[in-house]
């Protein structure tokens, strides 16, 4: 297979098919199941998954949860309204975050940002990191725990920007998995937002096992690609945890020859992460930057669980990769078609 180039990845997507509501049950949205070995498309709702696995099968779940990231402050003396992006904290002790700032260019280091309608919390700038990136220190007194709950009250849910509309109460039960458990995350792993307590359960008495992985989804994962030379693309850092229980499940699930199945692309890269040299899953924890792009041998999983991405993304480059890229091409030219709906919260896509 030749190398691929960005430009391969590029689709005409109509506005009106992204989702800017999740639908009204989780396990109610559409999923289209895609048989790699025949070319068949079948259209199903996401509820009928659980007609396609068997006792002893196992799902890898990210078991991330999303934080809210979305803080909105006004810079000392001029009272500007500036978007602070919560990225990741880099040092509890003395309240050190990287973010992102817009509008950046008036963000300078020793401003200091306030925030709340009492000025209640108030951030420092230190340092610049890129055009857009800003490290701040927050000036608080008082316990850590009481820190977090502040920036939980004043932050709002980070959903994507191509939602255009205002975050709205269900957004902070909706934009979580029900399974979400570990806080890290700027973004939901979106393919998990489709289960319900409901099918969890059913899937569970058939006897299909869970393998709870951790990958906290920052927003590399929607950065564009620049390169037309995939090779030459760099992802940004993620942090994944890997438990010595979730592998033992995932190869025990292998060795008896049992479906292994990936919930989304995050659970994905974190189980190629952590790699044998005879196929099997290694507990892990620390960071990845793992690039999946075709061509790409997968170790692990033998089916996966996601929604439909964004043209030009990295997301569908993985897709690609494990889908086929002819296939994935005519899956997404039928989901088109079939009024699909796209990105965060529309329907989902299960591949075997």
């Amino acid at each position: 297979m030749s190398k691929m180039k960005l430009s391969e990845f590029n689709y005409d997507l109509p506005e009106e098919l992204i989702a800017n509501y999740p639908c009204d049950n989780r396990d109610e949205a559409k999923l289209m199941v895609i048989h790699r070995d025949t070319g068949e498309i079948e259209h199903k709702l996401f509820k009928d998954l659980i007609n396609y696995f068997e006792e002893d099968d196992v799902m890898i779940m990210n078991n991330t949860r999303v934080f809210p990231a979305r803080m909105y402050g006004n810079k000392e003396k001029t009272g500007a309204k500036i978007e602070v992006f919560l990225l990741r904290e880099l040092n509890r002790e003395s309240l050190l975050w990287d973010v992102l700032v817009d509008p950046a260019r008036k963000i300078r280091i020793g401003n200091k940002l306030y925030f709340g309608d009492d000025d209640s919390l108030v951030a420092e700038v230190i340092d610049n990191t890129t055009s857009r990136g800003r490290t701040l220190r927050f000036l608080f007194d008082g316990p850590y725990e009481d820190f977090k709950a502040k920036i939980t009250e004043l932050g709002e849910t980070p959903l994507p920007k191509y939602i255009k509309r205002e975050v709205e109460v269900q957004d902070e039960e909706r934009y979580q998995t029900i399974y979400s458990k570990v806080e890290g995350a700027v973004a939901a792993p979106t393919a998990g937002l489709h289960f319900s307590r409901e099918l969890l359960k059913r899937l569970e008495i058939k006897g299909i096992h869970f393998a709870e992985v951790t990958l906290h989804v920052g927003l590399g994962t929607f950065r564009s690609v620049e390169v037309e030379d995939l090779t030459k693309h760099k992802m940004d850092s993620e942090q994944v945890i890997i438990s010595e229980k979730t592998a033992e499940i995932v190869n025990n699930a292998k060795r008896n020859k049992r479906r292994v199945c990936a919930i989304g692309t995050t659970s994905m890269r974190a189980i190629e992460t952590s790699v044998s040299t005879d196929g099997y899953l290694n507990p892990y924890n620390g960071w990845t930057n793992k690039f999946i792009f075709p061509p790409y041998e997968f170790s692990i999983a033998d089916s996966l669980v996601t929604n439909f991405h964004t043209p030009l993304s990295t997301l569908l480059m993985m897709i690609s990769a494990f889908c086929g890229h002819e296939l994935m091409t005519k899956a997404y030219k039928e989901a088109i078609k079939e009024k699909y709906r796209f990105y965060s919260y529309g329907d989902a896509m299960f591949i075997i």
